[in-house]
């Protein structure tokens, strides 16, 4: 079972699976920002209208919008504490998990972060590449995608 889904942004490559993640988990919880709350309802916002299949959450019930610094119970002793780090989008959201840092798109290791689509901020990028950078220290960083 499937409890929450904790957002590092919403662009189409991040959320295709969520319908069927709903539908399998119907009392699932989506946590992301406004500005992600807007995209998962917008094939445009979410640039999956331009990609293989538009997509739009069929399922907005499910989304909880968070603020910045919330932090999130997910059970078993785990706290997850997300930290808003736009750039690569208004939506993007670092989550520390223990001693574990979710990046998404926003930080991958020896990649420039992609700020050249609708929507990006190149200043907004380069302040929150420094935040995950200094979160990252002692912790363990997971990015969105492999850096290989």
């Amino acid at each position: 079972n499937v409890d929450a889904v904790l957002l590092t942004h919403a662009h189409f490559d991040h959320i295709y699976g969520l319908n069927r993640v709903v539908e399998l988990n119907p009392e699932v919880k989506i946590f992301t920002n406004t500005a992600g709350q807007e995209a998962l309802l917008n094939d445009r916002l979410n640039m999956s209208r331009y990609h293989e299949t538009p997509f739009v959450l069929e399922y907005p019930e499910n989304i909880i919008p968070i603020n910045d610094g919330d932090e999130i119970d997910l059970g078993n002793g785990l706290i997850a504490k997300a930290i808003f780090t736009p750039g690569h989008n208004p939506s993007c959201i670092t989550w520390i998990i223990g001693d574990a840092v979710f990046t998404g798109d926003s930080y991958i290791p020896g990649i420039k972060t992609v700020t050249n689509l609708p929507h990006s901020n190149k200043s907004q990028a380069i302040e929150s590449e420094k935040l995950i950078i200094k979160l990252c220290e002692s912790r363990t960083i997971f990015s969105g995608h492999k850096t290989e």
